[in-house]
């Protein structure tokens, strides 16, 4: 489920279907919200919970039954990454209820049931009061059409990030519906999985003091289980979280209880309250804190204010105002960014790591803003600063900046921070929506491995890339054959009608059949013969651009699977380049496939209509049928399976896209450290920042790049981007064009 594509044509589907609810029962954005939000709850818990529980049936004995066996059951599932779920509060079960049965009570009492049935080691219930249960109220088919629509096979075996990105599609969705303020309560995963990417969270006291659906502790997780091997009652972490809306703080509690996650989450406003008072004792903190907030009482905050760096407000307080636009009189600060970053930077301990988002203008703001950066700059506890482009948000479209503090940097770090400037880093999903690839958040996590030294993680990358392209060449021999047996196919019926084109009887039978219209001229179907003729003389290229291929491939694949995981920097340096030999015979192999699947689908669209093939009694139509549908991409919408034109050509794109990850990686540090480079990164010293004001905007230092457009990937993002916004250009006027039709056709006679 990384196709992207494959992924925003669901989330859209879903959408439509559930908010059939706005558009048949009168409600709200706000009313129908949480019942909807609910029920993905419901559906992504019951995922989980059948995906663990064959494991954790294995160790119930065969003569446990009935009760005894449902007590074992959930007994079985503390520690695990999931929730146990009651019989009858699963999805399966309700999805399966008779028509008769009423379903919003049934609903109700599942969310009642789990609410009772998820508890902390003290049994203490972790979601009591944060679970929907108002579906009394809704239409009964509604819901029932509800609970088919989000029982689908694709959301049924969906995992991990996947459905995140679809709770994080909805939430946003509802943001934008007017169901929620501003989506301030959830961080894109892109940039979450960069901020834990880099700091590293794994053990110990984890802070979000504006942690809005709890998305920093659930890719924490992640991290532990993906980067650490580690399942989460392994390790020794408690996470603390704090959100001033009680909505969101139910979404957080129902984020982490789904993930199988416990934390502490509190309701307060973080400015004036600071329930979990972990000043000075925090080992990680992350957050999305809302940007640019105006209105704070100076009144209710001077108090912070420590002396020696002994409250939440170390370096001072910012700019304040008397013009508040507020109800509240009295004298409030101007921007609340510089608040928020001290509070971060307050709550760590002596060797604590912090990760949050925030505003760019935060990075150059002036006068006491430029001061306080000035005092966190000169603490030497400034890591990495890494500029991010537009579009990471649904609901904005501004760039933002990664800050990271380390207060635990070795000595030789502390006069230095690492500058990336990832603007030009993207993957376009829609015209209004950019990702990080899983490739680009590793690719920009190794350049700060490199300037800490880490250069193992380095080597350990580029071998897995290598991997990679090993496993994507070992497929590219099956799935050629595959391709080349429909195109042969193709080519052997559309070769047989060739011949009858040229049998006047055969004609002769056809227009007369067909009438005075018939249209098959002499030269239309000589000009079908010379068409195929050159088709027929051009196979045996695009079949030697394949074999090509394959024969290097079968030279490579053997060095590839031979080397070791531990392999030196030197070893895995000297097979890239041994794989870029490669890649231009890879490169023209896709474009033999891509050509041949174009000239043979061109010359059977030829023969299906100008000479009306199926009209012809020899024509085999129904190989043509298949051969199209073997040789065209799948549809995406119809959510139909990889065609064999399909995986000949992602086993070449996928084989070409890890050899250029790897060049991206030697390209930019071809010795196995860090170096600065133009454009991309770069280590600078307190002296620097001073000299530019203190500045914390990485593009003021990085400098313009040196690697061509095309290198560095620009190109083909803007390309991509126009692509999609020309998409969906086409696809509104396609809407505005049918609702004019059905406007004329009521207008007109």
């Amino acid at each position: 489920m990384q196709d992207y594509e494959e992924l925003k044509q669901l989330e859209d589907d879903l959408w439509e279907a559930a908010d059939q609810l706005r558009a048949n029962s009168r409600l709200t954005a706000s009313e129908y919200a949480m019942p909807v939000l609910g029920l993905i709850f419901l559906r992504h818990a019951t995922t989980r919970f059948n995906a663990l529980l064959p494991t954790v049936e294995e160790g119930i004995p065969a003569r446990a039954s009935g009760a005894l066996r449902e007590e074992r059951v959930r007994l079985g599932f503390q520690g695990k990454a999931a929730i146990y779920l009651p019989e009858t509060a699963r999805y399966d079960y309700l999805a399966a209820l008779p028509a008769s049965t009423n379903v919003g009570e049934a609903i109700r009492d599942a969310m009642m049931a789990i609410e009772d049935s998820v508890t902390d080691q003290n049994g203490n219930k972790l979601l009591a009061g944060a679970l929907p249960k108002d579906y009394l109220g809704l239409e009964r088919d509604l819901l029932a059409e509800l609970l088919k629509i989000f029982n689908s096979p694709l959301l049924a075996s969906a995992r991990g990030d996947v459905f995140g990105r679809i709770y994080e599609y909805f939430l946003n969705q509802f943001a934008q519906s007017g169901a929620q303020e501003g989506g301030e309560f959830f961080t894109p995963p892109s940039l979450v999985r960069m901020i834990v990417n880099v700091i590293e969270p794994d053990h110990g006291t984890v802070l979000d003091p504006a942690c809005g659906s709890a998305g920093m502790f659930v890719q924490t997780g992640h991290f532990i289980e993906d980067a650490r091997h580690r399942s989460m009652d392994e390790v020794d972490i408690t996470f603390y979280g704090q959100e001033k809306a009680d909505l969101n703080s139910k979404l957080a509690r129902m984020n982490l209880a789904v993930h199988g996650l416990e934390g502490n989450i509190r309701i307060g406003n973080t400015f004036y309250e600071d329930h979990h008072q972990l000043l000075g004792k925090c080992d990680f903190v992350m957050a999305n804190p809302p940007f640019n907030v105006d209105g704070v009482q100076v009144a209710r905050i001077k108090s912070q204010v420590g002396e020696q760096q002994t409250g939440r407000l170390p370096f001072g307080l910012p700019g304040t105002t008397t013009k508040s636009r507020k109800k509240e009189a009295g004298e409030t600060i101007s921007n609340a960014n510089s608040l928020w970053i001290q509070y971060f930077y307050s709550y760590l301990n002596a060797s604590g790591r912090a990760g949050f988002v925030m505003a760019s203008s935060a990075s150059d703001a002036g006068n006491k803003d430029r001061e306080i950066r000035q005092k966190l700059v000169e603490s030497g506890h400034v890591d990495v600063m890494i500029s991010i482009g537009t579009k990471f948000f649904y609901t904005r479209s501004l760039p933002c900046t990664l800050w990271f503090f380390d207060r635990g940097k070795p000595a030789d770090l502390l006069d230095s921070v690492l500058m990336i400037d990832a603007r030009n880093v993207y993957t376009v999903v829609s015209a209004r929506s950019h990702v990080f690839t899983d490739e680009q958040l590793a690719n920009l996590s190794a350049i700060t491995w490199l300037y800490r030294g880490e250069n193992e993680k380095f080597v350990e990358l580029l071998g897995r890339y290598q991997q990679e392209v090993g496993d994507w060449l070992s497929t590219m021999r099956e799935r050629f054959a595959a391709d080349s047996g429909k195109v042969s196919g193709l080519a052997v019926a559309l070769a047989d009608f060739g011949k009858v084109t040229a049998d006047a009887a055969a004609v002769a039978a056809v227009r007369d059949k067909l009438g005075d219209e018939h249209g098959l001229t002499d030269d239309l179907l000589a000009g079908f013969r010379d068409e195929l003729a050159t088709l027929e003389a051009q196979a045996d290229g695009w079949q030697a651009a394949l074999q090509a291929a394959l024969g290097a491939a079968d030279t490579l694949l053997p060095d590839i699977r031979s080397y070791p995981p531990d392999s030196s920097f030197a070893a895995r340096k000297a097979l890239q380049a041994r794989l870029e030999t490669v890649n231009p015979q890879v490169k023209a192999a896709l474009a033999a496939l891509e050509a041949r699947h174009k000239a043979w689908l061109k010359l059977l669209e030829s023969a299906e209509k100008p000479l009306r093939a199926r009209q012809w009694p020899r024509f085999a139509g129904e190989t043509a049928r298949e051969a199209r549908k073997a040789l065209l991409p799948r549809d995406v919408r119809k959510r139909e399976k990889l065609t064999a034109r399909d995986l000949a050509v992602e086993a070449c794109k996928r084989a070409s896209y890890f050899i250029a990850q790897g060049h991206w990686l030697l390209g930019r540090f071809p010795n196995g450290w860090y170096d600065d480079v133009p454009g991309l990164c770069k280590v600078v010293s307190q002296a620097e920042i001073a000299a530019k004001d203190y500045s914390l905007s990485a593009s003021r230092y990085v400098g313009t790049s040196l690697s061509s457009p095309e290198e560095d990937g620009s190109v083909v993002a803007l390309v991509a981007e126009l692509h999609a916004e020309i998409s969906a250009l086409q696809s509104e006027a396609r809407v505005l064009e049918q609702s004019l039709d059905e406007l004329l056709s009521e207008l007109l006679p």
